[in-house]
């Protein structure tokens, strides 16, 4: 119970250290067509899917995934859900104009367009700024740049929360900027 604690307080640490940089992603994002380059690519009228194989990139926006595969899901034609696998499916995306970008990996990832929800899964990685974590699930909304990981319903799915401490050129760069002497 009290590692649980511990970890709950590092990730809401890591999580608060993000959302002080201003993160919001780019409010275009959202609004950008998603295109597909990949070498091979099928589409299955009768399941309403498309899949694409080799080098796949995958755009939005500010959004960029690359996968071995990607498995589009339409409903009434829209792409609803988005399927990326691979030995590391690896997302980027920059959150704001000239903010450092947020950059993921995992085995598995979802991306629901409509929801901005993107769900790394199994092995998962996020890195951002001075920190990352990794769980074997970790959700991510595109458009806040929240981000989710872990599962509370089981000690068993562990988060794992590393926090880099700044480098010292930027503790005297704010350091100065608070009136404080440097070191």
């Amino acid at each position: 119970m009290k590692q649980n604690k511990i970890i709950t307080t590092c990730f809401l640490t890591l999580l608060l250290a993000c959302r002080v940089q201003t993160l919001c992603a780019l409010e275009s994002d959202p609004d950008q067509p998603i295109t597909i380059d990949s070498n091979t690519a099928t589409y299955d009228d009768a399941s309403a899917t498309s899949t694409y194989t080799g080098s796949v990139v995958t755009v939005q926006g500010s959004i960029r995934v690359n996968s071995d595969k990607l498995v589009v899901y339409f409903v009434n034609g829209d792409a609803e859900k988005l399927v990326f696998t691979g030995n590391k499916a690896k997302f980027k995306q920059t959150p704001s104009e000239g903010a450092e970008d947020i950059t993921g990996e995992a085995f598995t990832g979802e991306y629901y367009p409509k929801q901005n929800l993107l769900v790394l899964i199994k092995d998962a990685t996020v890195w951002h700024g001075n920190g990352a974590y990794s769980s074997e699930r970790i959700e991510y909304n595109s458009k806040t740049s929240i981000v989710k990981a872990g599962d509370k319903n089981s000690d068993a799915k562990r988060v794992h929360v590393l926090l880099k401490p700044k480098q010292n050129s930027e503790k005297k760069t704010n350091d100065n900027a608070s009136g404080q002497a440097p070191n």
